[in-house]
């Protein structure tokens, strides 16, 4: 429901930078299943990186050189920590649709959750306006955030 309900607002808001990434604990796997969304231009621009040409910027999900491109971008801009921990990942499946670029990622984690903060960096360096919605969810909890330019992080406590 509240994962529609941001997809919705995000499609409606392009104009408004926005991002939006689901944090998902598979206890078992002892995991996190994470999804990132984000306009193919707007990771373009914040990212560095060079369209070859206008209408499809020569994306590849299977390139190794664009995969070492996300994985550089994600660690830059994503940290998730665990009780006061820094996750490490592995980027998943990568896919170019209508120009939203969409990535899972796995992030190995612990059975026993107190905390989870999320940092999430995407375009608050290039936009004052940028949003970056935010689902954690973590068994029977669920919280959404909104986080800003001027607000990149934040500390969820897990019961």
């Amino acid at each position: 429901m509240v994962k529609t309900l941001l997809f919705s607002i995000m499609l409606i808001t392009h104009p408004v930078h926005v991002s939006l990434l689901s944090v998902d604990y598979a206890p078992e796997v002892v995991s996190f299943n994470v999804f990132l969304k984000i306009y193919y231009d707007d990771f373009l621009l914040d990212s560095g990186l060079k369209s070859e040409n206008k209408g499809n910027p020569g994306f590849s999900g299977t390139d190794p050189r664009t995969r070492d491109a996300m994985v550089k971008y994600i660690n830059d801009r994503i940290n998730i920590y665990v009780n006061d921990q820094l996750l490490s990942g592995k980027l998943g499946d990568v896919k170019l649709s209508d120009g939203e670029l969409n990535m899972n990622l796995i992030f190995s984690s612990v059975k026993r959750i107190r905390s989870i903060t999320v940092k999430n960096l995407i375009m608050t360096s290039l936009y004052k306006d940028q949003a970056n919605m935010v689902i954690v969810r973590v068994n029977d909890f669920e919280e959404g955030v909104k986080l800003t330019s001027d607000k990149t992080e934040q500390r969820f406590k897990i019961k």
